[in-house]
């Protein structure tokens, strides 16, 4: 498996993780408030809604780190160069620097780290 490929599975399976820890910490308040019995949580369909959960939170997360994106290309905190194999530069005061990096993990394109 080439490194890229690795990277960008890390990436979502780290989205897919905290979206799924999230996801159990609201079941976890939803048992103390709501009387919901331990059979409903081994129902196929609590666990396709689970599995929508955890596939909608990446999606939106991705979302999320898209518009970040383009937002600093805008601002000019990133530089995105015109070919895909070339390194887009992120600014280190870039206001949402964590989710650019997100979104170019995801997609597979390499980045560096400018200082400014």
């Amino acid at each position: 498996m080439k490194p890229v490929t690795a990277d960008m599975l890390r990436a979502h399976l780290l989205v897919a993780s905290l979206t799924a820890a999230g996801a159990e910490a609201v079941v976890f308040i939803a048992l103390l408030v709501l009387p919901v019995s331990q059979q409903f949580f081994m129902t196929t369909p609590f666990r396709v809604l689970a599995i929508a959960v955890i596939a909608g939170g990446v999606i939106v997360t991705r979302g999320f780190a898209q518009a970040a994106f383009e937002f600093s290309v805008k601002s000019h905190h990133t530089l995105a160069a015109g070919r895909a194999a070339s390194p887009v530069e992120v600014a280190s005061d870039c206001p949402r620097r964590w989710l650019v990096i997100l979104h170019l993990r995801m997609t597979g394109r390499p980045f560096v780290l400018a200082g400014h």
